[in-house]
């Protein structure tokens, strides 16, 4: 039993004619009669009585056809289910993101599957990259956009769409540090307080390079947190200079110090080798090109007149 010869019953049963249905069904009448022959042959019963050039459902035919009529709508609906899914309309994405990823993408990703509308589940976990990695192994995320400088390579991880943004020490407008006309030591600005998230070891790696052992996060960062929109909002109302992603606080003054920081986060998406893509992950893919990107060049510490 086929849905072909589902559709050939249901077609045939409107009609009740083998012309017909041939004819609405581009088949010829023969073919149209050894199919529902087929049909009848399996399910062991008649479903239509000839009375000459008409056809009528037996008993038995009606109670099939309305059975048939729940299978082809079903099957339509699968197949429409399927059609949407793979233009990334519906069903069900979880994204894990990091702090960097998450300050940038997390509230225009919200916003464009809302504009799907009700046929595209999202949720959005945030968390550090170790854990966000074990909850994708875990089949609990689809995909995480991390640091790829935080994350551990390993053969079940795909790593795709890279994007580099630049590091930057920064402050509100009118701080002391934006005042000053000249580059900076990395003293003077942590004399202020240094904030930011968890940094992956490259970075740390580079902060004891340029400025040497008493950079590395574990004695210069004060305020450490996995919210990189709490930090920003504290810079802003606050003399603690924030150690970030340029991009994640454009309206901050970033300061120049000697020598530069030269340091940049590498994000990217992740998810494992080999597995089905989640619905809606080409609408994070269009959000990462579109969002994922320095827009501002470096700029000088702000003077005064």
């Amino acid at each position: 039993m086929t849905l072909v010869q589902l559709r050939h019953l249901i077609s045939l049963a409107e009609t009740g004619s083998f012309s017909k249905s041939a004819e609405l069904l581009f088949l010829t009448q023969p073919a149209l009669s050894r199919s529902i022959r087929s049909l009848e042959a399996e399910l062991g019963q008649a479903l239509f009585d000839r009375l000459g050039r008409v056809s009528e459902l037996t008993p038995f035919g009606h109670e099939t056809l309305a059975r048939a009529r729940e299978l082809v709508q079903a099957a339509d609906e699968l197949r429409r289910a399927g059609q949407r899914a793979a233009g990334g309309l519906s069903g069900r994405l979880r994204v894990g993101m990091g702090s960097g990823p998450g300050a940038l993408l997390m509230n225009p990703l919200l916003q464009a599957v809302a504009q799907h509308g009700p046929g595209l589940q999202l949720e959005v976990a945030r968390a550090g990259t170790e854990l966000l990695v074990q909850a994708l192994r875990a089949r609990q995320l689809d995909a995480l956009v991390v640091d790829a400088r935080s994350l551990r390579p390993a053969p079940d991880l795909h790593l795709q769409h890279l994007h580099e943004l630049r590091g930057a020490f920064m402050v509100r407008r009118g701080h002391p540090l934006a005042k000053r006309r000249r580059t900076l030591s990395f003293e003077e600005v942590c004399a202020f307080g240094l904030a930011s998230t968890p940094l992956s070891d490259e970075v740390c790696r580079v902060l004891v390079e340029r400025y040497g052992p008493q950079a590395h996060p574990s004695h210069s960062v004060t305020l450490r947190c996995d919210e990189l929109p709490s930090l920003v909002e504290l810079a802003r109302h606050s003399d603690t200079v924030l150690l970030a992603i340029r991009a994640a606080a454009p309206d901050l003054v970033e300061l120049r110090l000697t020598p530069e920081l030269a340091a940049n986060a590498r994000l990217g998406l992740v998810t494992l080798a080999r597995r089905t893509e989640a619905p809606g992950l080409s609408l994070v893919r269009e959000l990462m090109s579109g969002l994922l990107r320095d827009n501002l060049s470096p700029s000088p510490t702000r003077r005064t007149p």
